[in-house]
């Protein structure tokens, strides 16, 4: 659907609120795709809270972490699923929500993969890019699940990169 999809009467079908009550509460459909979007990033917050406190502080850990943020769904609608996010990239507001998530993601995974608190946010976003790139690869290739392909990924990244922990 994308960008261009979202209109009242489509969050109206959805959501079963009238129209004039979207209308009214968000003023126009550029503001009510934001809140939806910040909505997004407050679920993804806490999940990766959630993820954070759960997992241990150990490279598998931080594969864990990165499988459990890893769940995309059906095959089919993976690309689907990327469309809205990239307003993310487009909305100043959004996109430092995007930047602040990195940075909590980056040293929740950098103290799992080193004791050097010099190096826990470089080797934290590394892997996140990683993660981020496995999911790219996956998306064209689409052998086996998203999160097998993540976790084989990471599996391969931390066994070169960490050789020297």
């Amino acid at each position: 659907m994308g960008r261009q999809g979202v209109t009242f009467a489509s969050v109206s079908t959805e959501s079963g609120l009238a129209p004039a009550t979207l209308a009214q509460r968000y003023g126009t459909r550029d503001e009510m795709l934001r809140a939806a979007l910040l909505r997004m990033w407050d679920h993804l917050d806490a999940e990766t809270a959630a993820c954070d406190a759960q997992m241990p502080v150990t490279p598998a850990g931080a594969i864990a972490l990165l499988a459990a943020l890893s769940d995309y769904g059906d095959q089919d609608d993976y690309a689907e699923g990327l469309l809205l996010p990239r307003e993310d990239l487009r909305d100043p507001l959004l996109r430092l929500r995007g930047e602040k998530w990195g940075a909590v993601l980056a040293q929740a995974l950098g103290r799992r993969l080193t004791q050097d608190v010099e190096r826990q946010g470089k080797l934290g976003r590394l892997m996140a890019s990683q993660w981020q790139g496995a999911l790219l690869w996956w998306g064209f290739s689409r052998d086996g699940s998203v999160v097998d392909a993540v976790v084989a990924a990471q599996l391969d990244w931390c066994d070169v990169a960490l050789r020297e922990e």
